[in-house]
């Protein structure tokens, strides 16, 4: 099911992931896509080429999607400004103003601790990442895929 906002805006998307397993139908904002593996893996050797924003959009927003699909949940908000943010990890739902717990970082920090090249606690340690509230600890779900 899609909701539109009055612009004609899509708001959310029913997708099916097949990547654990039996396929099951899960709702992601629609501004979050997940990429192919092979979509994946060809912008991956894009960035570390020759990056571009596009590039880093696009892979930050599938790892966001990968978190949100890993961790379902809307205790903790994960920004990653300017590309997009989502509500993950299981808790206390989160439905109007400041989140209970929020984390941000800029897409290349989140590149790196998505895909393990940078551990959570060093990015903490290096203030390469903010997190605040209760269940602002990433570390149990990162990395996400491997480098």
């Amino acid at each position: 099911m899609e909701w539109t906002r009055a612009d004609g805006e899509r708001l959310l998307r029913r997708q099916v992931d097949r990547s654990a397993g039996p396929a099951r139908l899960t709702t992601v904002p629609a501004r979050l896509r997940r990429l192919s593996d092979q979509e994946y893996a060809t912008l991956r050797a894009r960035l570390r080429e020759a990056p571009e924003p596009a590039d880093l959009k696009a892979v930050t927003k599938h790892l966001l999607a990968v978190l949100a699909d890993r961790a379902p949940g809307h205790s903790v908000e994960v920004r990653v400004p300017p590309y997009a943010a989502v509500q993950c990890v299981p808790g206390v739902r989160h439905t109007r103003g400041t989140p209970p717990a929020v984390v941000e970082t800029d897409a290349e920090t989140w590149l790196a601790l998505a895909t393990g090249e940078l551990s959570w606690s060093d990015a903490v340690a290096d203030g390469r990442v903010r997190a605040s509230g209760q269940r602002a600890d990433l570390a149990p779900y990162l990395p996400l895929t491997a480098g």
